[in-house]
């Protein structure tokens, strides 16, 4: 098992590439099981996750080329298995993406109920229901989701009872193949959602309100192959915004694009650090020696994201003065919490609510990472800390940040990765 070690006090001076999304890519692998056709993707970052979804689709019978130079294409034409298998699916909760495909291309599928990170218990019933008001019977045994539609899905019309990304895309992928029109109300808008279903009109969907919270498809008889550019990772963008901002310098984010963020880049204006938009990508710099306080609500695009929630309380925690972060959309997403207050943070936990009161420093600790978010946090305390961290259990920062040692060190940050030892 790897760690993996940072030295605090360098500033940050140079260019990040930033890669594809991580939460674009996966719903898009698994919109390759809707066509017989190749479907190929550029932009793909090399993750542990895409690794895994790879296998999943690879176990189905779908023919996927290796990762190279960014590209990857995936031919499901010859599909033998319609099982999602528990050891895939436990370690990766974008795995319940493939149920959707299934039910609408074969009429059937069984997958297991999905794992991930430990952030909240985040059932897939808007899943099971969507599914069930377009005609799939659904049965829960021995911890699998079983779904049949042998006469094929029917269009509906569909109001979730909350935002939900995943179910979104489910049921995006799954309306595309159905029988008439299906109508998905109050729908995700995440850029991640966006970019599926720009990816589905490539390959032959009839969607209307991409981007709305209103979404109608009309049901094709028929899907077929398409080529699509993966839409750049703007949580990784946003997490490398704030370590360049808390550390000082100046860095160029190329590929990166400001309205992937709204609900971020005037926060962080408002708490002294300045993203801008370029040809080159975004410029960041601090622009207060003194940051800010600021109270932070996470909330659906275009609010505030949870998945920045924890890399936002490193930088607070090192405000002049208390911020209050309230987190609305997972109920166990402070597991970080302990971790920064190890390395000096003081921070004081009430239900979904943490007050963070800015400190004149923080100090190098052994911590661990408690899921992927929570792990990027910990690198951006690190920077900014006195003397050397050490971050055990990386495996969850390398489920969706590509080859962040490099990218950080190309830029001046003293950062490496060791084999742990053996006890």
């Amino acid at each position: 098992m790897d760690k993996i070690v940072i030295e605090g006090g360098a500033s940050l001076n140079g260019v990040i590439p930033i890669s594809g999304a991580k939460n674009a890519v996966l719903p898009l692998l698994a919109a390759s099981l809707l066509t017989p056709e190749a479907l190929r993707l550029r932009n793909v970052p090399q993750l542990a996750d895409v690794r895994t979804m790879a296998k999943l689709l690879a176990q189905h019978g779908a023919d996927v080329s290796p990762l190279a130079n960014g590209e990857m294409t995936i031919t499901a034409k010859d599909i033998s298995n319609l099982v999602a298998p528990y050891d895939l699916v436990r370690t990766m909760r974008a795995s319940v993406l493939v149920l959707g495909p299934l039910v609408a291309r074969f009429g059937q599928a069984r997958v297991s109920l999905p794992g991930g990170c430990a952030i909240g218990t985040r059932p897939i019933d808007l899943h099971l229901h969507a599914l069930e008001k377009m005609g799939a019977e659904i049965v829960l045994d021995a911890g699998y989701v079983e779904a049949r539609a042998p006469n094929g899905l029917k269009g509906a019309d569909i109001v979730f009872e909350k935002v939900s990304v995943g179910a979104t895309e489910n049921i995006l992928m799954a309306a595309a193949l159905a029988k008439g029109t299906t109508r998905l109300r109050n729908a995700a808008r995440e850029p991640e959602v966006s970019d599926l279903a720009n990816c589905l009109v490539k390959m032959g969907a009839k969607i209307d309100g991409i981007g709305r919270g209103t979404i109608e498809i009309e049901g094709v008889d028929a899907l077929h192959g398409a080529e699509h550019a993966v839409v750049a990772d703007r949580i990784e963008a946003g997490s490398f915004i704030i370590a360049a901002g808390l550390i000082g310098g100046q860095v160029t984010l190329q590929n990166a694009h400001v309205d992937l963020l709204p609900g971020v880049i005037d926060v962080l204006d408002q708490i002294g650090i300045s993203a801008v938009q370029t040809d080159a990508g975004i410029e960041v710099k601090r622009t207060r020696e003194a940051l800010r306080p600021h109270d932070i609500h996470t909330q659906p695009f275009p609010g505030f994201p949870t998945d920045m929630q924890a890399q936002m309380m490193a930088l607070l925690s090192l405000a002049d003065g208390a911020s209050m972060i309230s987190e609305t959309i997972f109920e166990n997403r402070f597991m970080h919490v302990p971790e920064l207050i190890r390395m000096g943070a003081d921070i004081h936990i009430d239900g979904h609510t943490a007050l963070v009161r800015g400190v004149k420093k923080l100090k190098g600790a052994e911590v661990m990472a408690t899921d992927l978010r929570a792990s990027f946090s910990l690198i951006i305390a690190a920077l900014a800390a006195e003397g050397t961290t050490q971050l055990h259990r990386v495996y969850h920062l390398d489920r969706g940040y590509e080859a962040i040692e490099q990218k950080l060190s190309n830029v001046g940050a003293k950062i490496w990765r060791e084999k742990e030892k053996a006890a």
